[in-house]
């Protein structure tokens, strides 16, 4: 929208981002805070424990083609994860602590004592299902239900369009036909001959107007922000009505989808939701009464937390 102005008064509740609490994204000044934990997927085989990754590139091709075909991929909480690893979950937990990650060891694939796989939850987003039973909540917590706003983060990925020589994103398929490998043998050679040509706008998402126009500048970050009503979330069918459906990727066969907001509130600033696009898990700054309510909801994994806490990847001081 052209008026960014109606964020200033985030802007203002921030901390410069050097800042290690989680007040270098979530407004200061809110009675309560709680914080919700993105699932994580945990794959097991039904009589065998999950191979390591070099046992795999290992394995010959049929029998890896085998196991592929027996993995079972299910949710898993924190709970769930912290159980298998012998670790403490506690409301300010970081992941790679909950896994037992080794120094310099990547941390986004665990395999837990009992040989199941545990797989990172994703950072910055959260599910169509899962905003929509958080909001749920929220909008009986504010008199402005159907008015407010709803920003994402510029960087998201393929949202904006840009002056540049190549697509912001390409839909790729594979097969034998030599027009078709011909094709694709050029755009890898593209590149070098980019240098020489003029500059064109590339689509995104949104249109180029709206990528063009103004920013929400926050502390650390610039958020493109939309005028709409916060209730809208409240639905699991709410990417079906966003500006920002991914209407390209419907054309080439995938669902509707839409990039969870990085930041919504209502009118009347009776709360905040914020999914930092670092952070696994989604912050609600508003009234305790609210942050109660969220706890109580067994389809959340949810826990209050302090003002100024810390949500650095080496916060948790519990699972050393």
């Amino acid at each position: 929208m052209p008026d960014t102005s109606a964020g200033d008064w985030l802007r203002e509740r921030l901390d410069d981002p050097w800042n290690s609490t989680m007040h270098a994204v979530v407004p200061h000044g809110f009675p309560a805070y709680a914080r919700i934990l993105h699932p994580a997927i945990v794959r097991s085989l039904p009589d065998r424990p999950v191979p390591t990754y070099d046992d795999y590139d290992r394995m010959p091709e049929a029998e890896r083609q085998s196991l592929l075909d027996r993995f079972i991929d299910e949710p898993a909480t924190w709970a769930q994860t912290a159980a298998a690893f012998g670790t403490t979950l506690h409301p300010l937990a970081q992941w790679q602590r909950i896994v037992r990650t080794p120094p310099e060891t990547d941390w986004n694939a665990r395999i837990s004592p009992d040989g199941r796989e545990f797989t990172a939850p994703m950072d910055g987003a959260v599910s169509s299902e899962m905003l929509a039973t958080v909001v749920g909540h929220l909008v009986s917590h504010t008199a402005t239900p159907d008015a407010g706003f709803a920003a994402l983060w510029e960087g998201t990925g393929g949202l904006l369009g840009h002056l540049g020589h190549g697509p912001s994103r390409t839909f790729l398929t594979f097969d034998d036909d030599p027009n078709h490998r011909a094709m694709l043998d050029r755009s890898i050679r593209d590149p070098l001959n980019n240098a020489f040509r003029k500059p064109t706008w590339q689509e995104g998402i949104l249109s180029r107007e709206v990528s063009e126009g103004p920013r929400l500048q926050l502390r650390d970050r610039d958020h493109v922000l939309f005028r709409g009503a916060p209730s809208t979330f409240a639905r699991r069918d709410w990417v079906l009505d966003v500006p920002w459906r991914d209407r390209e990727s419907e054309e080439h066969g995938f669902a509707p989808a839409a990039q969870s907001p990085s930041i919504l509130w209502p009118d009347d600033h009776a709360w905040v939701l914020v999914t930092e696009v670092d952070y696994d898990s989604t912050i609600i700054a508003g009234s305790a009464e609210l942050i109660a309510e969220l706890i109580a909801d067994d389809l959340l994994e949810v826990f209050a937390i302090p003002e100024n806490a810390e949500l650095t990847w080496d916060s948790d001081e519990v699972n050393r």
